[in-house]
């Protein structure tokens, strides 16, 4: 059976990145780094009120290696995001930035590097949405 498509729940547009990486700041893991934001208002042309789903970003500069080397690093990491799409955080944006590492890893300890993350994603995603308490006066 094949896993579910990540077609919905990809950022492709160069200003949404840009607002991750403003909105947010750098998480580092053993093999990669990640941003995580809020998603901004809907637009107008959607239904009032409505909430886009997850979506995550993937990157691979000419830093990783050439073209081939870096297609790869985005297909492996696409395939595991397609396993465990239902964790992305819902109401925020995650982009993660791959290392050369990815590359060579094995297969299943990329797979528990990116759960963890996308774990640590959920619970930053809580502590971001939940209102900050008021202070007592004194």
């Amino acid at each position: 059976m094949r896993a579910p498509s990540l077609s919905g729940a990809r950022l492709r547009k160069h200003a949404d990145y840009q607002r991750v990486y403003a909105a947010s700041r750098k998480r580092q893991s053993a093999s990669m780094s990640w941003f995580l934001a809020p998603q901004s208002e809907p637009l107008p042309k959607t239904t009032p009120g409505m909430i886009l789903g997850p979506r995550v970003g993937l990157t691979a500069g000419k830093v990783l290696g050439k073209a081939h080397e870096r297609n790869r690093i985005k297909r492996r990491m696409r395939d595991i995001l397609r396993r465990h799409v239902d964790l992305l955080p819902a109401g925020f944006d995650l982009v993660l930035h791959p290392r050369r590492s990815v590359l060579t890893a094995e297969f299943s300890k990329l797979e528990a590097e990116l759960v963890r993350i996308l774990g640590q994603a959920n619970a930053e995603a809580a502590r971001i949405a939940q209102p900050a308490a008021p202070k007592p006066i004194v």
